[in-house]
């Protein structure tokens, strides 16, 4: 017998606890809308200005193709071009899950930029 009471005010309890949840769900969307419109805005335009390159490879690599490549300025020094090849290269190895064919313009954009140094 006290058993059923005890299942019964178990069963109450859960009822009031979801009527509780249920008229509060209102407010949680209230408040959950609110902080979407305090969030900064994402659009494309957004992204495209970002410091990464949108765009594909060119046929022959140049030095602007390069030093966007590597993130560096086109007439930077050897030293900080081996520096920035280490950056990413870490980052992009296949050895490390990155893409082969990343790995070859990463290592032909190193490979130019030295060429073409000038210090």
């Amino acid at each position: 017998m006290v058993n059923i009471i005890l299942a019964g005010l178990g069963l109450a309890a859960v009822g009031f606890a979801g009527k509780y949840a249920l008229r509060q769900i209102p407010n949680a969307a209230k408040t959950f809308n609110e902080a979407m419109k305090n969030l900064p805005k994402f659009d494309s335009t957004t992204v495209a200005n970002s410091k990464y390159y949108k765009g594909g490879f060119d046929q022959k690599m140049n030095r602007r193709e390069a030093a966007l490549i590597l993130g560096i300025s086109p007439s930077a020094n050897k030293a900080k071009i081996k520096e920035a090849f280490k950056r990413v290269m870490a980052v992009n190895h296949p050895d490390r899950g990155g893409s082969p064919y990343i790995a070859s313009k990463i290592n032909e954009a190193k490979d130019f930029l030295e060429k073409h140094s000038r210090n």
